[in-house]
């Protein structure tokens, strides 16, 4: 079976929590705060592997979590970084955010990497928080929570030659034919369900082939499998354009087809293509040869005539194929990098209030949830910090122009606080 779609569930590593350590030595009464910070958390990487032409390793395992960073520990010591996670695909796959379809990488080039979901940073171990007012804190931060979430895969065919064509145009015979590869063949439409991969050996040199699954009028609005198969087009260098020469109306086959590609990307318009009309052993197909040649010199598009099951040119058609490749500028990677890395967008100090219930109040922001989520609420020293923390920010101000009253609840990622006590965010 062929996979080219996937959706996975990607989790890079949380940080380790820094921690509260003092430094305990003979002759040394006060030796000072000695906790180490945490590991950052592993993060997520997607990796081009050319031996790789499907998506099936993802059909079975969903969930992917990078290594989580060690913890701090006493006498300065720093936890060990996370191991970073790194996911095989093939080449010709997009990267999707899954719940805002988003791209976020676009992976051709053999050995290409993404940078898709960043580890948590360490929590800093009560060494950092040393000051001169404050020579001895007993405050620790827990490690901050590596970034989750839902991705879609999406396999496009990277192909030197995509063969296109209806039905039963005999692309799957073709293709036994030229490479190595045993697609299967039968005499009835949709024979082949799935996009099939060859190599052919030209001049000493490899042309990648890919037998694309016979496309019906509509394809483009998904009809039949339409829209499974046409995004693997877009990714071929030249179009072999299978025409079935016992076919009642071989050039009317060939304008919908067109039209279909076209539709579906208008690019595709432009990509260059061969028109080989096929089956010449059969006497139908000798006969309409000349009203389709001529057809097509008329509008200046190559063609030619072959049996694939006799192999009547066929191995001139494969050296037409390749002086056609040759004459086509070099490809250029779409990504000029070798990794890409995926940067926020967002302002991370900015925070947005809501107020869903009567006395419940919602603080909503990428900075102020990380510093709830990184507070270890067990020291009194992190309270503390984070209220100062909310005052700089400005949201101690906003919510009280709000009109946040005393005893109203605050939420703050999966804290909640209570506006006005001894422990809580008035000051």
């Amino acid at each position: 079976m062929f996979f080219d779609r996937a959706k996975i569930h990607i989790a890079a590593g949380n940080g380790g929590n820094g921690v509260v350590a003092f430094r305990r030595e003979k002759f040394v009464p006060r030796g000072g705060p000695a906790g180490g910070n945490g590991g950052r958390g592993g993060h997520v990487y997607f990796v081009v592997d050319p031996s790789l032409n499907t998506l099936q390793a993802y059909k079975n395992q969903v969930h992917h979590q990078a290594e989580r960073g060690t913890h701090g520990g006493g006498s300065n010591k720093t936890g060990a970084t996370g191991d970073d996670l790194r996911l095989a695909v093939p080449p010709g796959t997009l990267i999707y955010d899954a719940e805002n379809g988003e791209l976020l990488a676009d992976l051709t080039e053999t050995g290409q990497e993404a940078l898709v979901a960043r580890g948590g940073r360490g929590g800093r171990g009560n060494a950092a928080f040393k000051t001169q007012r404050n020579t001895a804190p007993r405050i620790a931060e827990n490690g901050e929570q590596g970034e989750a979430f839902w991705v879609e895969l999406e396999l496009k065919i990277i192909a030197d030659v995509g063969i296109v064509g209806i039905p039963n145009a005999g692309k799957s015979t073709l293709l036994s034919v030229i490479t190595a590869a045993k697609p299967k063949i039968a005499d009835y439409p949709f024979t082949t369900l799935v996009p099939n991969l060859g190599v052919a050996e030209v001049n000493h040199r490899q042309i990648i082939f890919a037998d694309i699954p016979g496309l019906l009028e509509g394809a483009h609005e998904g009809v039949g499998l339409g829209l499974e198969f046409l995004r693997h087009v877009e990714r071929s260098r030249i179009l072999v354009h299978l025409l079935n020469g016992i076919s009642p109306d071989p050039l009317g086959d060939f304008e919908a087809i067109n039209q279909e590609m076209q539709l579906f990307n208008p690019i595709l318009r432009e990509r260059p293509q061969i028109v080989v009309l096929n089956k010449m052993d059969v006497p139908e197909a000798r006969s309409v040869w000349p009203t389709v040649q001529a057809a097509m010199e008329a509008r200046g598009i190559p063609a030619m005539a072959i049996s694939a099951v006799t192999g009547e040119n066929v191995q001139q058609m494969l050296y037409r194929v390749q002086e056609m490749l040759d004459a086509l500028p070099v490809a250029k990677p779409e990504q000029t990098e070798d990794l890409v890395e995926i940067e926020p967008t967002m302002d991370e100090k900015a925070f947005y209030l809501h107020h869903p219930e009567a006395d419940l109040w919602v603080v909503e922001g990428i900075a102020i949830e990380r510093a709830v989520q990184m507070t270890n609420w067990s020291y009194y020293e992190a309270t503390m910090r984070f209220q100062r923390i909310l005052r700089a920010m400005g949201i101690l101000e906003a919510l009280r122009e709000a009109g946040v009253q005393e005893g109203d609840r605050v939420q703050i990622g999966d804290v909640e606080l209570i506006w006005g006590y001894d422990n809580a965010l008035d000051d």
